[in-house]
């Protein structure tokens, strides 16, 4: 009898919209993060690169925005831009001090609605070397293979977050969120 309680009442609440956003996990393989910042020696060049390591949950529905959340990380050891002795480079204290601070990651406060189907506005916080800032940007969401595809992008100042020195590499660096979770 109490069972049948318990079943009645779940099926209540699943017709009243009272269940919470769907839980899906990040899909390493079929996910990239990536940076790009200008690099100023004698010629200009623009020099990319990509984290993996993509670790977290996220909580999504389209219908309910207050119940979505996103909690994500990557491996700050894992920086790959190609050359393997910048990447030594760019692991140490200077830089990321990746032994120091393992993990970069963003953390939801609020995900909002965008201009039009499909597109929402991600405001939270990005932890990077130890320091925690506010961060807003918009992003796409496109139902796929049982989960979700997230597209977005965002600038940050990386002095701000005591990466590197003011030197002949920009300030500005652009980041490109392709994360398709399930």
């Amino acid at each position: 009898m109490k069972i049948r309680f318990i079943v009645i009442m779940l099926l209540v609440l699943c017709q009243s919209g009272l269940v919470l956003a769907q839980h899906y996990t990040p899909v390493e393989q079929s996910s990239v993060i990536q940076f790009k910042v200008e690099h100023q020696m004698i010629f200009k060049s623009t020099v990319t690169g990509t984290f993996t390591g993509l670790k977290g949950t996220i909580a999504f529905d389209p219908n309910d925005l207050a119940a979505s959340s996103f909690r994500v990380s990557v491996a700050v050891e894992t920086i790959n831009s190609g050359i393997g002795m910048r990447d030594n480079h760019l692991k140490k204290d200077e830089y990321f001090d990746a032994q120091k601070y393992p993990l970069i990651s963003i953390k939801s406060q609020s995900i909002t609605r965008g201009a039009h189907d499909g597109a929402y506005i991600f405001s939270g916080t990005l932890t990077l070397k130890g320091i925690t800032k506010s961060i807003s940007f918009p992003f796409a969401a496109k139902p796929l293979d049982g989960g979700y595809e997230f597209k977005g992008s965002f600038e940050l100042n990386r002095l701000e977050y005591n990466v590197g020195p003011d030197n002949s590499i920009d300030k500005n660096v652009e980041v490109d969120l392709s994360v398709l979770a399930r």
